[in-house]
């Protein structure tokens, strides 16, 4: 099944595209997102699309990165919301071998879900988030994971993502408060096992996946000396 990799960049005139791209309310952007595939899945239609995304911030304005099995339709966009440019990765994919050397980028949301014992000694959340050394041990066993040995590393935190599920009927009746902590991990790694990095790449990494975590990108890089 070929995955189709499609970059959105939002018009700058537009101030919807701007303030979904811009903001956390990750539910009304993976609305957007899945506005451009087809209706009608009885199932998650995210999982049958095999949708992953997220927004990248640079210096020119944030665009957004969207994975997919199927290349999204361009008229699912509000007029002149935006431009999207679709490409396979049937080339990239066929070409991991085992020893090769690649750069990574994945925005995840590290955590972990300690026991009810644990939970009721230290008083702790039934998810706590991981920080600093803990994110960076929670991505190294994730990368392992996903058939990689991450050569280098590059943590830094990115804003957590906050929405609501159920109802929003009223000010009082806003659902389940939903809340992703979020870190971007850059670096490199070796591939130890290529049918496994396939695997990550088209799943996803970690929880949060309909908020914009989880989409692992890679490309080619040098072979260290």
């Amino acid at each position: 099944m070929t995955l189709w990799l499609t970059r959105l960049t939002p018009s700058p005139t537009s101030r919807l595209a701007q303030q979904e791209l811009n903001g956390t309310h990750g539910t009304s952007l993976h609305r957007r997102v899945m506005s451009l595939f087809p209706d009608g899945i009885k199932d998650s239609a995210r999982t049958h699309f095999g949708v992953l995304f997220r927004v990248e911030d640079t210096s020119s304005g944030s665009y957004l990165l969207l994975q997919s099995n199927l290349p999204p339709d361009p008229t699912g966009l509000p007029d002149g919301y935006g431009t999207l440019v679709s490409r396979p990765l049937d080339q990239l994919l066929d070409a991991l071998t085992p020893g090769r050397t690649l750069r990574y980028r994945c925005t995840a949301s590290p955590v972990r879900k300690p026991g009810a014992t644990t939970r009721t000694l230290y008083q702790l959340p039934a998810v706590v988030d991981l920080h600093g050394e803990a994110a960076d041990a929670w991505w190294h066993r994730q990368a392992g994971q996903a058939g990689l040995k991450p050569l280098t590393l590059h943590s830094q935190p990115a804003e957590s993502v906050r929405d609501h599920q159920g109802p929003r009927t009223s000010a009082k009746e806003r659902g389940n408060r939903v809340r992703h902590h979020r870190v971007r991990f850059d670096g490199t790694a070796t591939i130890i096992d290529p049918d496994l990095l396939r695997t990550a790449i088209h799943n996803g990494i970690g929880r949060g996946k309909a908020y914009g975590c989880g989409l692992l990108s890679i490309a080619p890089a040098p072979d260290p000396a």
